[in-house]
């Protein structure tokens, strides 16, 4: 994949998040997500690439935009695919929380797994926890490992775990082992990056949160050298079938990091609200100034980009 493709995507994620945060703390979920949505609609067809959707707002009759298998880009250059989410955390937006961002991960054609939407367990971990993690072991033995791999006690491990009812048993179980928590109400791909980040204060993330956002997160986690693994829980015999449709025969199944993304990966998000990695976006009389990221797996590279936008010369989204 060309490299340039990367800063071409981040124009794309600056928008929605600039439509989005518009909405911000409005309490209104569905309006701040419809306008991400029309604002990385309306940019993609800009970016030259012959893209589809392969993780987006839903199957097409659930989603009039960013529907899984939409054809996107200008329909000139490399085959790519694309897992998106313009508003990570739509709730944390509406409420005007923490982390909440505007997400891409872009691949090379039939290297991301067209993840079903439906649910996933999920654990993550940054560079010096690669390869110490194993999805069927106890919430404690992969804190035991890991902090034997940063040669710390798991007393000086925090674990970010979305809070909801059925973490219940995992929450005691983290706090029985003696690690610290943060609980999280929304955003688990932020929350599985921030274990990347030595300055964000987490080291791992547990529990079961979408599917599609695994896919994501395991992209961006290809960039920054950490670790992922998922398992699929179907919440019924409905999101069985689909995952049976999109050609997924076990669900028991352990996808690694790479059979998760695979290939040259790129990985773009800017921040709709301020967050553990990426400030939100602050509106000026002239514009808006924007935060983005933005890695490539193959390089290694990660570009953190600060952009003016002067609403006189561009759209006013």
């Amino acid at each position: 994949m060309n490299r340039n493709l990367a800063l071409e995507f981040v124009r794309v994620t600056e928008m929605a998040a600039i439509a989005s945060a518009r909405l911000m703390g409005r309490g209104d979920e569905k309006a701040a997500d419809q306008a991400a949505v029309d604002a990385m609609r309306a940019m993609l067809d800009s970016v030259d690439c012959d893209a589809t959707v392969v993780i987006g707002e839903g199957e097409r009759d659930e989603a009039p935009m960013l529907y899984i298998g939409e054809k996107v880009g200008s329909g000139n250059g490399p085959e790519l695919e694309i897992a998106l989410d313009p508003l990570e955390g739509t709730t944390v937006c509406a409420v005007g929380g923490y982390n909440s961002i505007s997400v891409m991960a872009i691949a090379e054609k039939g290297c991301l797994l067209n993840a079903p939407d439906t649910y996933m367990q999920k654990i993550a971990v940054g560079k010096e926890g690669k390869g110490c993690i194993n999805i069927n072991d106890s919430a404690s033995e992969n804190l035991r490992r890991l902090a034997e791999a940063k040669k710390c006690r798991v007393q000086d491990l925090t674990a970010v775990i979305l809070d909801r009812p059925r973490h219940k048993d995992l929450i005691e179980e983290v706090r029985r082992a003696g690690a610290r928590i943060q609980l999280i109400g929304d955003g688990d791909v932020s929350a599985a990056i921030a274990c990347c980040n030595p300055n964000s204060g987490v080291d791992i993330l547990f529990g079961i949160g979408g599917a599609p956002e695994g896919v994501i997160a395991a992209a961006a986690l290809r960039c920054m050298g950490g670790d992922f693994q998922g398992v699929l829980k179907p919440r019924n015999e409905e999101e069985v079938e689909r995952a049976l449709k999109m050609g997924i025969k076990d669900m028991n199944k352990v996808f690694s990091i790479e059979e998760l993304a695979s290939g040259h990966v790129m990985f773009v998000a800017t921040g709709v609200t301020s967050g553990s990695f990426l400030r939100g976006v602050q509106f000026k009389p002239w514009g808006a100034i924007t935060h983005s990221l933005v890695m490539r797996s193959q390089s290694g590279t990660i570009r953190h980009i600060e952009a003016e936008h002067h609403f006189d010369t561009k759209p006013r989204y």
